[in-house]
Formats: C-alpha cells, structure tokens, sequence
C-alpha cells in the first residue's frame, strides 16, 4: 500500500498517480532515486515556521557519518506523516506481527571509537 501526503489529504493508492476532483499529478521516480539511501539514524529539528529531518548512516568504528537526505516539512505534513508511519506500522503488524525493539540505544551514540577522558 502506498500513501501519498499531497496539502491536506491522505491518498491511499496502489498507483503512482493521485487524483483529486478532475486534477490528476503523475509522479515521477528517476533511477538513481528508486535505488534509496539506507539510514539508520533519523535527526529530527523544527522551528516554528518547519520540521527538518536529516537522515543519516552510521558506521560502527566510523567516527563521522554523512547526512544521506534531507526532508523540510511544515508543521501539517509532519503531522500527516507521523499519522501515516502509524497507519502502515499498524497495517504492517496486523499481517507480520509486532515490531519488537530488540536494542536499546544509549546516547551519545558509540560504535566502538575511542572515548576522551579528561
């Protein structure tokens, strides 16, 4: 299942096409961004006015990680995603079962890396 976020509706559709009223909008989806960035790291920074989040991957040993994708989003649309990450995570343990979270992450984050000691 796919579900568009386009202003103030929530599309759900098995096409890479959303109509509303006698508007149509074809979505493209170039190659080199079908592919995906893999990120295990999402940080999450708003203002009043957006939310910004910067997708990372980390590396255990690696002591510095690059931003992979950057998403801007108004205060709605992050809204309107969180409703919809809850939908699909609801639709997706209903047919899999429940995500377990197996690991507890400590902050700050440490792969291995030597610490500083004072």
């Amino acid at each position: 299942m796919i579900v568009f976020l386009f202003f103030s509706y929530i599309y759900p559709d098995k096409t890479n096409q959303m109509e509303s009223g006698n508007n149509q909008i074809n979505i493209e989806l170039p190659e080199d961004i079908a592919d995906g960035e893999y990120a295990n790291l999402a940080i999450i920074t708003h203002s009043n006015q957006e939310f910004v989040v910067d997708f990372v991957r980390l590396a255990p040993g690696v002591p510095k990680a690059k931003v992979k994708s950057r998403i801007i989003l108004t205060p709605q649309h992050a809204k309107r995603l969180m409703g919809a990450l809850r939908e699909n995570i609801r639709q997706f343990e209903q047919m899999h079962g429940e995500i377990k979270d197996t690991e507890q992450v400590a902050l700050p984050l440490n792969f291995g890396t030597p610490t500083t000691q004072a």
